[in-house]
């Protein structure tokens, strides 16, 4: 029988470069596991306790380390990705190799329109932005184009430097589109309509 593994991945603060790294789900289990850049200037951990995972992420976005806890299910299963608490944007992978190593070249790209612009513009990639706010207003425009599955059709926006907060007027409900890549305007671009999660 085929042993189970995982993948982590992140980019490296120090470096600049992403991070990969497959441990098996036995190994994780009985020691937690600690994925260091080649660079040697950072490390993620994650450490069990029997129940949860205590997780230290080098974030390449912020330059912090970012602390949290998954539950055993959210490690092992599937594919998890954790936040920059700063930026917003997913910093941190977790799942399938060929999920995290694709989730890592966005994130890649992302840091490199981060650095390159500065904090002097006001979104990411202007351009991506209003595409992704043309597409957004497209379509609103058509009958029942976005609600939320609480019933309400009464639904605003927020925009945000890389993504667009699309927030439910009746019960607070939020779904985040994000705006920083061509490949999220591709994605928006395949939707006719947008539901909101709604709040129960």
């Amino acid at each position: 029988m085929r042993e189970e593994m995982r993948t982590f991945g992140y980019l490296c603060p120090k470096c600049g470069k992403t991070v990969m790294k497959t441990r098996s789900v036995f190994a994780l289990e009985a020691s937690g596991a600690e994925v260091e850049c080649d660079c040697g200037g950072s490390a993620l951990t994650a450490a069990f306790d029997g129940e949860r995972y205590q997780l230290a992420v080098p974030c390449g976005l912020c330059g912090g380390t970012h602390m949290a806890v998954c539950s055993q299910k959210q490690v092992l299963e599937g594919a998890a990705a954790l936040a920059c608490a700063e930026t917003k944007q997913f910093c941190c992978f977790i799942g399938p190799e060929g999920t995290v190593e694709k989730q890592l070249r966005e994130l890649a790209v992302l840091a490199e329109k981060e650095r390159r612009q500065g904090e002097n513009e006001v979104f990411l990639d202007n351009v991506i932005m209003y595409e992704v706010l043309s597409e957004l207003r497209d379509i609103a425009a058509r009958p029942g184009g976005i609600t939320c599955a609480c019933g309400s059709g009464r639904c605003g926006m927020e925009v945000r430097r890389s993504a667009v907060d699309l927030i439910c007027r009746d019960c607070g409900a939020k779904l985040r589109v994000p705006a920083a890549t061509d490949r999220d305007l591709d994605d928006l671009c395949c939707h006719m309509k947008l539901v909101l999660p709604g709040k129960k």
